[in-house]
């Protein structure tokens, strides 16, 4: 029989999920760094969204930011630790954000995932019996590892702040471009009056619809 303290199993177990959370804490921190390295990077053209939702969300995470940060710098004053600023030496590694992308180089990026998108959404448009009826499914997979060039492509004003988000056909059409595939006798459109896109923290999104003639 094991001498190990049955305690000292519960306590592996109970703080199991705590890497997970940080993970998950450092990605939306990330994201937010995002944000503000794009508001100073263009703080006199930086898109403003004009969905109210969307503005809201960002102002609330970056407020939380910023208490997040300020009850960091509270720990580390209580416990006596160095803070930036002091003539003491800075013990608090601070991560290094990249260089934020300028207006441009955001366009150019969302301008080959467009590009990339348009063709593969073609591709799939083949015939089939149900295109006669506009409900032909077609799905397209892609990557976007920054979160600012996925919501420059999307006219967001900013990284996406949701998983999954129907556009109207003529909105997605207009962002993305237009999409007409070609078959014997017949050209075939996107059909579906909503086009659903998904997106993960990890760059991965989807669109999806429906075609026909």
């Amino acid at each position: 029989m094991s001498s190990q303290p049955s305690g000292t199993k519960r306590k592996i177990e109970d703080g199991a999920p705590a890497p997970a959370k940080k993970a998950r804490g450092a990605a939306a921190n990330s994201a937010i760094v995002a944000v503000v390295n794009s508001i100073l990077a263009n703080p006199k053209s930086y898109p403003i969204s004009g969905n109210e939702d969307a503005v809201r969300k960002s102002l609330v995470d970056l407020a939380k930011y910023a208490r997040t940060l300020e009850e960091r710098i509270a720990e580390l004053t209580a416990s006596g630790a160095p803070v930036a600023g002091s003539s003491k030496a800075v013990a608090v590694t601070v991560a290094v954000a990249k260089p934020a992308k300028s207006q441009a180089e955001l366009e150019a990026a969302a301008d080959k995932i467009r590009h990339a998108a348009q063709s593969g959404i073609k591709k799939q448009m083949s015939w089939k019996p149900s295109c006669k009826t506009g409900t032909a499914k077609w799905s397209y997979d892609g990557i976007c590892v920054d979160p600012e060039v996925f919501g420059c492509l999307l006219g967001l004003g900013g990284p996406p702040t949701f998983k999954m988000k129907k556009f109207s056909t003529n909105e997605f059409e207009r962002l993305v471009g237009p999409i007409k595939g070609s078959v014997r006798y017949s050209a075939l459109y996107i059909r579906s009056s909503e086009v659903t896109v998904r997106w993960s923290e990890t760059g991965e999104f989807k669109f999806s619809g429906s075609y026909g003639v």
